[in-house]
């Protein structure tokens, strides 16, 4: 059984920084893409940042671009979300997600599993 667990949201002012982290149970981590979407009040959730399974390749959405690293330990089955210079936009819940295939990918009809979320708040 897979189970995503994501932590470290919470309310940061613009500029600060947070660091999400998405605990995976079950096998073959490093076999599978993960992911980082969010989704804010009223909106579409979106792509924010995809690593694939051996973490050697990222991907980036260009409002995160810069800003943002995607990165995950195989070895303690953990994906990470490092977030610098946060601006209110970036105020959503955030969720890290598995893909069926070791190969990153931006659409979240090919995330299989998901996490519950977590909410991050910047105020400016």
């Amino acid at each position: 059984q897979v189970q995503l667990v994501e932590s470290g949201g919470g309310l940061v002012q613009a500029g600060g920084s947070l660091r999400l982290s998405c605990a995976v149970t079950g096998r073959a981590f490093s076999n599978y893409a993960m992911a980082w979407f969010r989704q804010a009040v009223g909106k579409e959730r979106e792509f924010v940042a995809a690593i694939s399974g051996s973490g050697s390749g990222t991907s980036y959405a260009d409002s995160v671009k810069g800003r943002f690293t995607i990165s995950r330990d195989n070895a303690k089955n953990t994906l990470f979300l490092q977030m610098n210079s946060l601006k209110s936009e970036d105020t959503a819940v955030y969720y890290c997600a598995r893909a069926g295939t070791i190969w990153r990918s931006s659409s979240t009809s090919d995330y299989v599993y998901w996490g519950q979320g977590t909410q991050v708040t910047v105020s400016s």
